[in-house]
């Protein structure tokens, strides 16, 4: 998404994404110039994404298939204002570390709290507790993976902008390879798609199927996520 500010007047715009998916930035770039006339900080709107994110999870305790449309909604609207957040501190130039750490753990408690609300809803409306372990699975993925860019951001940060860019210039902006494409379309699906199919799911109803997939997909997507190419490719797109 394009990002213009205006001069000291602090007038701004928002130019329209020129790519369909994910439709989150669709969405957020019709609520960002809302929150643009309120006197809100993006740390503000973080918390707001946070509380939806936690809420919405918490729905599909009840294992009901009203309580999971309510809770994929939320969970939608969580994912819409994670991107509203970092838009607005861009366009107000408030952009800072505090600020990237809370949007972390903010994105990494709502993974983990809808994998687990998922799995104990299931297992109660179930019976089984395998169900349970498959959501404490999905959950210990996510919580693996918020450690791993926890400590990667933490690096870059430390490194000099020189070595920084050397590292860039070494390593392709783009896949190249067959399985280089697999994985970027699979951390791409998995995160920045992953409220819209949870949405879905929970419309026809089978919402449990993302448990024993994320259980081993969340392991794949932190040890995939490793490879330092993947982190290039997200820190490009």
């Amino acid at each position: 998404m394009a990002l213009t500010t205006g001069s000291s007047d602090s007038k701004c715009s928002l130019s329209p994404p020129e790519q369909l998916f994910p439709l989150t930035r669709q969405f957020s770039y019709r609520i960002t110039p809302l929150l643009l006339r309120l006197p809100v900080t993006p740390n503000q709107v973080t918390a707001v994404s946070l509380l939806a994110g936690l809420v919405g999870a918490a729905c599909f305790l009840f294992g009901h298939w009203g309580w999971d449309i309510l809770g994929a909604l939320l969970i939608v609207l969580s994912y819409t204002l994670d991107n509203c957040d970092g838009e607005i501190a861009r366009i107000k130039n408030m952009i800072s570390t505090s600020g990237e750490k809370f949007d972390d753990i903010a994105d990494s408690l709502v993974d983990s709290a809808f994998f687990v609300t998922l799995g104990i809803g299931t297992t109660l409306s179930t019976g089984s507790d395998l169900w349970m372990w498959l959501g404490f699975a999905a959950a210990a993925g996510a919580i693996i993976n918020f450690g791993i860019n926890t400590y990667k951001n933490a690096k870059n940060r430390s490194d000099s902008k020189l070595d920084r860019q050397a590292s860039k210039a070494s390593k392709p902006e783009k896949p190249e390879k067959i399985m280089d494409w697999i994985i970027y379309i699979f951390h791409k699906l998995s995160r920045a798609e992953f409220c819209n199919i949870i949405l879905v799911l929970a419309v026809f109803n089978i919402t449990w199927i993302l448990l024993p997939l994320a259980a081993i997909g969340a392991q794949v997507y932190w040890i995939t996520g490793l490879l330092p190419r993947v982190h290039v490719w997200h820190a490009k797109h």
